[in-house]
């Protein structure tokens, strides 16, 4: 049977305040038309549906049209939705039983039982092949949050030996079901020790703030272990069939150089006959000036700028003009930049989403030569100039400090 492995959507996500509904639809029916080709079995979705634990209306649309389309088109596909950090466990559940219907399998909660037993029979999801046979079981696990793990008599790793008794538990029911020849697969949204994070916008969460759990939380026994949460595309240690999808699209401008994808994957048996990445088709491209993270002076930029593309007059949509961001490097700051960038690309196809601005370090700060003094000692004005002396040679202009005094009067707080 083919599995289709995906994660991290993050439907209703803002770019710089601009919204990738655009993207998202593109991208939900090339997966559509990915499944539809290549007759897919089951869809496996490891987390993090939606960008917010309250998506907004079109967010919502967009994963119920998705669903309604893939049983229209997919009738017998096998679909198992888990919760990831950033969802509603209880909104994704909420229909749970209307989508049962249509054999779409949702788990938001770990839920338990009143004398604290897990409803095993929840995260349990036989996975049918195109004859409609059990080819495989689905471990469906979601994020798993403090409360759904037990703490009692745990020392400091309580949290990794909870998660590794959850999976343990659900393997072995799914152990006394499974016949001669059915794989196992299992899903989680964690973070994994031994993992690339992207550099901004992810954080390290797992309960406890910055705790990862090893790999080995995931029994060995899984023909294969679909993963949510890092939105970098990886396997994890040396063990391949664990794997991370990756987001379907760059959810911030450092991500603009990350493999997109679903990952296939095929069983033969019990076993994994092959894994292959399916690359996502980029909508909306993004342009780094200048490329890397090496910042360039304005009249060094602005000839870069020109040789954009212009925009064509007849075109009526700038959804899929390409996103740009700009590192600027500057001897102090300057008030008329962004307007002046913005004056430059008026005529040229990108939307302008970010300006950097990089400044040559002073060899000896000046905030470094004043006396010190603790936090609570200084005023307000004074922790304002000592962070601009921090970056940048000489003092705040009585411009930027009247505008300053004009914020902080506003903000009404009383140092």
């Amino acid at each position: 049977m083919l599995l289709i492995h995906t994660s991290d959507w993050h439907l209703g996500h803002h770019l710089h305040g601009l919204t990738r509904d655009h993207e998202h639809r593109c991208f939900l029916n090339w997966l559509l038309n990915t499944l539809e080709d290549r007759r897919a079995d089951a869809l496996l979705v490891s987390g993090d549906i939606f960008d917010s634990a309250n998506p907004s209306a079109a967010a919502q649309s967009l994963y119920y049209e998705f669903l309604a389309e893939s049983r229209r088109r997919l009738p017998n596909l096998d679909l198992v939705i888990v919760a990831g950090n950033h969802d509603s466990a209880s909104r994704l559940d909420a229909p749970k039983p209307l989508l049962k219907a249509f054999n779409i399998h949702v788990i938001g909660n770990l839920s338990r039982t009143n004398s604290g037993n897990l409803n095993i029979n929840d995260l349990l999801v036989p996975l049918t092949n195109r004859n409609r046979e059990t080819a495989a079981w689905c471990a469906a696990v979601p994020f798993l949050r403090p409360a759904d793990l037990p703490r009692a008599g745990r020392g400091d790793d309580w949290l990794v030996q909870g998660i590794r008794e959850v999976y343990r538990e659900v393997f072995l029911a799914l152990a006394a079901r499974r016949e001669p020849g059915q794989a196992l697969v299992a899903t989680g949204h964690a973070y994994l020790t031994g993992t690339q994070l992207s550099e901004l916008s992810e954080r390290k969460i797992q309960i406890g703030n910055q705790q990862a759990i090893p790999v080995d939380v995931f029994p060995e026994t899984a023909a294969y272990t679909a993963l949510g949460h890092l939105h970098r595309a990886q396997r994890v240690g040396r063990r391949d069939n664990v794997r991370y999808s990756g987001s379907p699209l760059p959810l911030s401008l450092d991500e603009a150089d990350y493999l997109h994808q679903v990952v296939a994957v095929s069983l033969n048996g019990d076993q994994p006959a092959a894994i292959e990445s399916v690359p996502v088709p980029r909508t909306v491209d993004i342009i780094r000036i200048p490329k890397g993270k090496q910042a360039q002076p304005l009249e060094e930029l602005l000839p870069q700028l020109d040789a954009l593309p212009d925009r064509k007059p007849d075109r009526a949509s700038t959804l899929e003009d390409p996103y740009l961001e700009i590192t600027v490097l500057l001897e102090r700051p300057q008030p008329g930049l962004r307007k002046l960038l913005e004056e430059r690309l008026v005529d040229k196809a990108v939307r302008l989403l970010k300006i950097k601005t990089q400044y040559p370090k002073s060899k000896e700060a000046l905030a470094d030569t004043l006396p010190q003094k603790s936090l609570a000692q200084l005023q307000p004005d004074e922790v304002f100039t000592r962070c601009f002396q921090s970056r940048f040679e000489g003092d705040p202009s009585a411009a930027m400090m009247a505008a300053f005094n004009e914020l902080w009067d506003q903000a009404g707080i009383t140092p």
